[in-house]
């Protein structure tokens, strides 16, 4: 029977759960896509995060009993810090990938933001081995107040790149589809409360007479924590088709084409115009039919899965629209269901405005009511109640 130190069981249980957990993100198979580099981005920078923290904990168990720890649960307590430390950029680094657009770039933050970790850790550990316990609390306090201003920053960066993706996912989709990031932020939200919470166990321990294992209960809730990351992470896989397909890549704009014509000889930019040009006949008929048949109020399509359907591209539907409408195809398709919508509310008068909605293709309640009111100026229910001449 092996017989192990109570003291360093917590340490070795997470040294051994998250080297699990990585080894089993490794394993997870991340599906071809458009988005496949960032997923894949994502759930490596997590696996990082996994094995820096298994090889932390497997470090605090080597060292137990060394002269030179004289304080084992502050040991104990600076390796989870540590952990947490190297944790807030590769977590922010890992949430953002699976937010912001390529046109965003932000390495030049964190790689930084990772070696000054590693200087603070290094720092951390020379000092707690130093008899000047001074320069050991001098060192503490310089690395909390990093922790402090890394944060604060890597908060602000994900709060820009969520508020961007929001919005791609707003342009991309005609429905509110917000809901299909929220694990995101709130993932992202515990991570940096867990991270930060790191903080309140050091002060405990710096002014608690008894220290009742504040250093085991931290280190079993940051295993909680990773388990918890672990299996978000893998559902968001299974479903996030949705909403990659929207922020994976800006849509192709008017400015793409006129760069790409610079850029080519007269010859080819003339041949161009020709076959963009018959393209946009065959769209002139195409959606001509797609009108007749009232598909605008199908819900819950892409714009990708609305092109295929007029036998074209999104990007070539999206220049399409530029140029011969001067408006954006959500825009004019929102236009066609709610004149649908304002028929629909004449007609019947005794069905629910709720259904005449999803009629004219909102699937969702409060998006319909918030189309209609910009659009016509009245809610859908004085529209009904006056007529058509509220």
């Amino acid at each position: 029977m092996v017989d192990i130190n109570p003291d360093i069981i917590v340490q070795l249980i997470v040294g051994v759960g998250s080297s699990i957990l990585a080894f089993l993100l490794m394993l997870i198979k991340i599906p071809q896509s458009e988005y496949h580099f960032k997923l894949v981005t994502s759930k490596m920078a997590i696996v990082i995060s996994f094995l820096i923290c298994g090889f932390m904990m497997f470090f605090a168990v080597s060292m137990h009993g060394s002269p030179q720890i004289r304080d084992w649960d502050l040991f104990a307590m600076l390796t989870i810090y540590i952990v947490v430390h190297f944790s807030t950029s590769i977590i922010t680094y890992s949430m953002t990938s699976l937010l912001k657009s390529e046109k965003y770039r932000w390495h030049t933050l964190f790689i930084p933001g990772l070696f000054i970790s590693a200087v603070v850790s290094f720092l951390l550990l020379d000092s707690f081995k130093s008899p000047d316990r001074h320069y050991f609390w001098f060192m503490c306090a310089i690395a909390l107040v990093t922790f402090l201003m890394q944060s604060f920053i890597y908060i602000r960066h994900f709060a820009k790149a969520y508020k961007t993706s929001l919005q791609e996912l707003e342009n991309y989709y005609d429905e509110d589809e917000s809901h299909k990031l929220s694990w995101v932020r709130f993932c992202y939200i515990i991570a940096m409360l867990s991270n930060l919470f790191i903080l309140v166990y050091i002060i405990l321990y710096c002014f608690l007479d008894y220290k009742p294992g504040i250093a085991h209960i931290y280190t079993a809730f940051y295993l909680i924590y990773m388990l918890y990351l672990t299996s978000n992470f893998i559902s968001f896989i299974g479903s996030h088709k949705l909403v990659l397909d929207a922020v994976a890549r800006p849509a192709l704009s008017a400015a793409f084409f006129r760069r790409r014509e610079s850029e080519r000889t007269k010859k080819k930019v003339q041949e161009e115009e020709l076959n963009i040009d018959r393209e946009f006949l065959k769209l002139d008929k195409a959606l001509e039919k797609w009108v007749e048949q009232k598909s605008y109020c199908e819900y819950a399509k892409s714009r990708e899965e609305t092109a295929r359907e007029l036998n074209t591209t999104k990007e070539v539907l999206h220049h399409y629209f530029l140029v011969r409408k001067g408006i954006d195809f959500k825009t004019w398709r929102t236009q066609l269901r709610i004149e649908e919508a304002k028929r629909l509310l004449l007609e019947n008068r005794d069905v629910s405005t709720n259904i005449i909605g999803e009629a004219a293709g909102f699937s969702d309640r409060s998006n319909f009511h918030r189309q209609f009111v910009r659009i016509v100026g009245c809610t859908p229910k004085q529209w009904r109640d006056s007529g058509g001449r509220p």
